[in-house]
């Protein structure tokens, strides 16, 4: 459970730092270019959820971001005894979550700043990265882990002796 604890806490003080940082130094700006044709920062007030979706619907995004953010941090601790990769992507996921609810708590917005140029993808921060490797985590689990997990625990069936 410590592991679990130190991934997300210091998942969501890296997170707001970023974000203090863009609010500090980029927003001034407006861009930086990192890596011409390929990685900038620039800054963004994402007022909704992914890809901008439900723009300036805060209390909707608020309440659905905590009550998973309940629901994930019960399983956390309703199964501690399951496998790390599990944990820790379930944490991540956790911590991406908390992180954007954060700001949309105290600044009515999701600071964003990363962009990759290449694939022209919407602008991201650090929080968002955390829930999509999080995510990702999951599914590596659920698709490779969990059934051998499911079998370990569960104790094989003696065979029917009745004739």
């Amino acid at each position: 459970m410590f592991t679990v604890l130190v991934i997300a806490l210091s998942a969501v003080g890296a997170d707001q730092l970023f974000k203090w940082l863009a609010l500090e130094y980029l927003k001034p700006v407006s861009s930086f270019n990192i890596i011409r044709n390929v990685l900038e920062l620039h800054y963004v007030e994402n007022r909704g959820a992914a890809f901008g979706i439900l723009v300036d619907n805060k209390i909707m995004l608020v309440g659905f971001t905590a009550v998973l953010i309940i629901a994930l941090a019960f399983f956390l601790v309703k199964n501690h005894g399951r496998h790390l990769l599990l944990k820790t992507g379930v944490s991540l996921i956790v911590s991406g979550g908390l992180g954007n609810l954060i700001d949309r708590i105290f600044r009515g917005f999701v600071v964003d700043y990363i962009y990759f140029v290449p694939i022209n993808f919407p602008v991201f921060n650090l929080a968002d990265i955390c829930i999509t490797s999080g995510t990702a985590l999951v599914l590596i689990y659920v698709l490779f882990f969990d059934a051998k997990d499911s079998k370990k625990a569960k104790p094989e069936k003696e065979p029917d002796q009745t004739l």
